[in-house]
């Protein structure tokens, strides 16, 4: 198997918006109404919405790609792109998207390392992200890189308001 990550650009607008669309999709579909997750996926991945997440220099995708095959993607932001006040020593990162079929097959560790390798180039002293509370498998994963649960905030799914547990580690 043959992993490969790529920096996302402004070219790349329409296979973002239709992996990030279809990867959230695939993974909470059968744990929220079709209602919310309509909602949901129409304000945070329409076409305006991820082209201006895209041309934010203070975030930054990048596709992961198994054996040539578009597999997920990661999003990190810093300074005031982040979705949470953490400070300028802070990177968050804010999305690892992984198609269904290439999950359990350590992408999103590679992910992870990625980010990290990312805010040590930044001179970044930790890294965090939101995890949903109800999502056991993803928190499990983070602990075991390194992750600690230092809070809580609301994550909205349509009128569906949501806990993320907010996990850090420091660099």
């Amino acid at each position: 198997m043959t992993i490969h990550v790529k920096k996302c650009t402004l070219k790349d607008l329409y296979t973002l918006q239709e992996i990030s669309y279809g990867t959230f999709n695939e993974t909470f579909k059968h744990q929220n109404s079709p209602e919310n997750m309509n909602a949901y996926l129409e304000k945070a991945f329409n076409l305006n919405q991820v082209e201006k997440e895209l041309s934010d220099s203070s975030s930054a995708f990048y596709f992961v790609y198994v054996n040539d095959e578009l597999a997920g993607y990661l999003k990190v932001n810093v300074g005031e792109a982040q979705t949470e006040e953490m400070g300028g020593d802070s990177l968050e990162i804010e999305r690892i998207y992984i198609k269904q079929k290439f999950q359990r097959q350590g992408l999103g560790k590679h992910l992870i390392n990625k980010a990290v390798e990312i805010a040590r180039e930044q001179n970044k002293k930790n890294i965090w992200l939101g995890v949903w509370e109800k999502n056991e498998n993803a928190i499990a994963a983070y602990t075991r890189l390194g992750f600690v649960q230092t809070g809580a905030h609301s994550f909205y799914m349509g009128d569906d308001q949501q806990t993320d547990f907010i996990l850090t580690k420091a660099l």
